[in-house]
This record gives C-alpha cells, sequence and structure tokens, in this order.
C-alpha cells in the first residue's frame, strides 16, 4: 500500500509542471532579459527544478482529499456500527457505499478495501487502522486510530465512541475549509501581484519601443533587472508562507 506522506511525480506531474515551467521561464527570460539564449540554458534545469518544489504542494493536495474521504468514510461506518452490525459487517458494508461513491480507484476505497481483505483473513481490525494511519501521516486518523484500539480493548460502545471521534474529525475540517475560504481571496490577490510587474514591463516595451534597451544592453540595467526578479520571487515565498495557514 501507498505512504501518503511521499509524493512521487507520475509521468503526467511531470508533464503539466514541466509545461508550467517552460512558460515561466520563457516569461521570465522575454520580459526581464529579453534573451533567447538564455532561455535555452535555463530550461533544463527548470523542467528538473520546477517540478520537484512542487511535490509538497501535491502531496499536501492529496492529504486533504484523504482527510475529506475519511471523514465521509467514517460517518458511514459510524452509522453502520450504530444500527447495530459488528464492525467486520460495518466495515464491508462501508466499503460497498464508498464504491458507489468515489469508485473503486479512489483512496480511501482502496484502504477500506484493503482492511477488508485484512478482516477476511481474520487480522485485528485495530492492527489494519494502525498500518494505515501510520502510512497516511495524518494527525485525524492516528487520532482516530488510538481511540479505537482503546474502545475495542476496553469494551466501549464503538459507535458512540466513532460517532464522537467522527464528529471532531468533522470539526476540525470544517475549520480548515474555512480558513481556506478566508483565503482563497488574498491567494487570488497575491497572484495577481506576482503578475503585475510582468505586465507593467512587457506594456512598457509594447507601448515605447526601445524606451527600456538601457536595461538589457548595459551592465547596471541587467543587474537591476535581476535584482528586481530576485525582489519579486522573494516576496512570491514570503506571501505564499504567510498564506499557509494549517491546522
Amino acid at each position: 500500500m501507498r505512504d501518503y506522506r511521499v509524493y512521487t511525480l507520475t509521468p503526467g506531474d511531470w508533464l503539466r509542471e514541466g509545461c508550467i515551467a517552460a512558460a515561466i521561464a520563457a516569461l521570465i527570460c522575454w520580459t526581464f532579459y529579453r534573451s533567447l539564449l538564455l532561455f535555452f540554458l535555463s530550461l533544463p534545469a527548470a523542467l528538473i527544478i520546477y517540478p520537484l518544489t512542487q511535490k509538497n504542494k501535491l502531496r499536501d493536495r492529496r492529504l486533504w482529499q484523504l482527510t475529506l474521504e475519511f471523514k465521509e468514510a467514517m460517518w458511514i461506518v459510524s452509522g453502520y456500527l450504530s444500527a447495530g452490525l459488528s464492525v467486520e459487517n460495518a466495515y464491508e458494508r462501508s466499503w460497498s457505499e464508498l464504491r458507489k461513491i468515489y469508485g473503486d480507484r479512489e483512496m480511501i476505497t482502496e484502504e477500506f478495501a484493503a482492511v477488508v481483505r485484512g478482516l477476511r483473513l481474520n487480522k485485528p481490525v485495530e492492527i489494519l487502522l494502525k498500518d494505515f494511519s501510520d502510512r497516511s501521516g495524518l494527525a485525524d486518523i492516528q487520532n482516530f486510530s488510538e481511540v479505537f484500539a482503546i474502545a475495542k480493548r476496553s469494551g466501549g460502545n464503538l459507535g458512540d465512541i466513532i460517532e464522537r471521534t467522527t464528529g471532531v474529525i468533522r470539526d476540525r475540517t470544517a475549520v480548515s475549509e474555512e480558513i481556506r475560504n478566508l483565503t482563497a481571496s488574498r491567494r487570488y490577490e497575491q497572484n495577481i501581484m506576482n503578475i503585475l510587474p510582468f505586465g507593467m514591463i512587457l506594456y512598457i516595451r509594447i507601448t515605447s519601443p526601445g524606451f527600456m534597451d538601457v536595461m538589457y544592453e548595459t551592465l547596471v540595467g541587467r543587474i537591476i533587472m535581476s535584482a528586481s526578479l530576485a525582489l519579486l520571487v522573494g516576496a512570491a515565498i514570503l506571501a505564499r508562507r504567510i498564506l499557509d495557514i494549517r491546522m
């Protein structure tokens, strides 16, 4: 089973991120340096470095999707347990429901399929959940696994315990979604601010040809353009970190 803490770029990821890297490299080289040679020299590095810098972003996106799927799955399990089904039957029924909702290839469906297979081989469900929680790297799933194991050993009411735990996960997810919604407009504004300097330079070059030649043909001009680019990149990185609010 996959380890969700580690993201491996797929060929599709390399292709998509590589195209974005090529576009960014072309925009930077043409806007700040007006050099086709520099674009071709920087392109190999951009095609390798940029996709690698996106691994954490893609991993976090996958973990967020897994969190949402796990929340829905736990509500289904809680409902079956409250109806009086055993843990084994509750997970098997839940797996069938998840297949209808997400299909067979979605992350939570595959994980529940692994749990059901393990239960059919008489493996303890708490061990199966512990394996999933360790691979997920998510605090919500790890907490649920620990609570479930304690409840199973103590003989508590699993239906009520899972329902309360699922409620906590739901509340945490709701807060995270609210934070994402509140920062969405700020992210959009920041994207505009990142693009605006390129637009201003291109506008001047189009409306006043030759006005900025000194910035591309002299050493001082190239130093100034490089410093401006460095400040723009630094501002974009700082803004991303400020807006990266985690629960």
